[in-house]
């Protein structure tokens, strides 16, 4: 039996890693297998081992497609000539393939065991998917990291003691890149050619983003939910394997923007931008200069101020807003939580009217508890965009999250990072649960792209499509009050 794995798993795992194999050709081999182990094996753990083993030969299969090693033609050669000699023309391989007339006999008819539909798909067992996050868990951004975790956490517990998807039990691995794009690369490929994962859901950051989606697109692997509104991960047309939960930095910077001109009556050249130098900052730069352009107006003269990632150095950009010689009455920020803290610190008593905006990527409560240790005033009035529904609020997905939360994670305060983190894990659970048993990337991928009208509470319905990998669009308001309390704001 163990031969028969190593001789099958490599073929399996190679061919499904080619896309133009039709996927039932390869079950068809695999549920074979599967009746081997049923009528041979002497008890539930000698088989639960069979089908690990050859999930580990299908990995080496496809590991051997993908550095090269093999191609699709030898690949559909060999799933051939192993189809071919199934019927009898190979009686060494039938007898291995096939139970004995005994053992057929006693082999139960119930449908196949839940092993028998895992084994073709990397991270998926009889009893488990497994999922990874590529997030800071160290360093100035680490909240950001800790709470998207805490959110899909939370939401995998939850659905794991309802028994799971198909009767499989979610499971999340996480590795740490500290936000620095330099360590992304190794933490991906720890999570696929280690943790084996399914997909990744809820990685973090956009120049990080920028390293982690290549990989995960070159292994066409699931790549969802990630915690960055930027265009990198919203190519048009959409990439296949690529799926956002939340709407983009452009929709949010728009938002603000049209927020100071329409509601707060300031002029065009009245505003800056607070921004990280790198993608992110990039992005949200980028989203600004689009709102003004959509308003009729010249985006050419708008005020940048900078700052590096992963610091709190923010003099150069504070000395460049002294220095300068127009009014300016809002900034419009694209920072992380301390940096953000740190130029609201510097600049309030210097204009005491500013009017901070804020992208929902700054870490809101850990923005609010920053600002609020250097005293109520530097809170009051800073407005951050957001891309769920305000954790304060009654609407029954914030209501549910909240519950969760308190029932898995007693002593964890309710956040907008860990909501965004559940939601975007309950979407992706729907679709687990709509794809069936016989669960692989490209069936999910499916059924994702054929959600319609999802309705999780959230005061909006969700879609996905062919053409639209990005489920929400919408765009709430808040504003810290005196006590670092978050209120909701119209901002229209």
């Amino acid at each position: 039996m163990r031969d028969l794995a190593g001789r099958i798993g490599p073929i399996v795992g190679s061919a499904l890693a080619c896309p133009d194999v039709a996927r039932p050709r390869i079950q068809s081999i695999v549920d074979k297998f599967q009746t081997v182990i049923r009528a041979n094996a002497s008890n539930e753990a000698e088989r639960d081992e069979l089908s690990r083993l050859l999930d580990r030969y299908v990995v080496d299969g496809r590991n051997a497609l993908t550095a090269g090693r093999t191609n699709c033609r030898t690949a559909e050669r060999q799933l051939a000539d192993l189809e071919q000699s199934l019927p009898g023309k190979s009686p060494s391989l039938i007898s291995a393939i096939g139970p004995t007339p005994a053992a057929a006999a006693t082999a139960p008819t119930a449908p196949l065991p839940r092993a028998a539909l895992a084994s073709t798909s990397r991270g998926v067992t009889a009893n488990e998917i497994r999922f990874g996050i590529v997030g800071p868990l160290s360093g100035p951004a680490k909240e950001l990291g800790r709470q998207m975790k805490l959110g899909i956490d939370t939401a995998f517990n939850q659905v794991n003691d309802a028994g799971g998807v198909e009767g499989r039990m979610l499971r999340l691995t996480s590795a740490d890149d500290g936000y620095e794009p330099t360590r992304t690369l190794e933490a991906m490929k720890q999570l696929y050619e280690k943790d084996q994962v399914f997909g990744y859901i809820g990685n973090v950051g956009t120049p990080t983003a920028a390293v982690a989606v290549p990989y995960a697109l070159e292994r066409r692997t699931l790549f969802f939910g990630a915690f960055t509104g930027a265009n990198v991960i919203r190519n048009d047309p959409p990439d296949r394997y690529v799926f956002n939960y939340r709407a983009g930095y452009a929709e949010e910077t728009d938002a603000a923007v049209r927020y100071l001109t329409k509601l707060r009556r300031l002029q065009p050249r009245q505003i800056a931008v607070f921004a990280q130098q790198d993608a992110y900052g990039d992005a949200g730069f980028a989203g600004v200069s689009k709102a003004f352009r959509s308003l009729g107006l010249n985006d050419a003269s708008i005020l940048r101020l900078n700052y590096k990632r992963n610091t709190v150095d923010v003099d150069d950009a504070v000395n460049q807003l002294k220095a300068q010689k127009g009014v300016i009455k809002a900034v419009v920020m694209v920072a992380t939580y301390r940096a953000a803290a740190k130029f609201i610190e510097k600049t309030r008593d210097v204009f005491p009217g500013m009017v901070y905006t804020n992208v929902s990527f700054v870490g809101s409560t850990a923005l609010a508890d920053e600002l609020m240790l250097l005293g109520p005033r530097f809170a009051s009035g800073v407005i951050v965009t957001q891309v769920v529904p305000a954790v304060g609020g009654y609407s029954s997905a914030v209501l549910e999250y909240k519950n969760a939360l308190a029932k898995y994670f007693p002593g964890e305060s309710p956040d907008y990072v860990s909501l965004e983190g559940y939601i975007a894990a309950n979407v992706l659970i729907q679709a687990l649960k709509r794809t069936g048993p016989q669960l692989d990337t490209e069936s999910l991928v499916d059924v994702l792209e054929n959600t319609h009208n999802l309705d999780l509470g959230l005061g909006t319905s969700l879609n996905f499509g062919r053409a639209e990998h990005q489920a929400s669009h919408k765009i709430w308001g808040t504003t810290i009050d005196e006590n670092g309390r978050y209120r909701s704001l119209e901002l229209e």
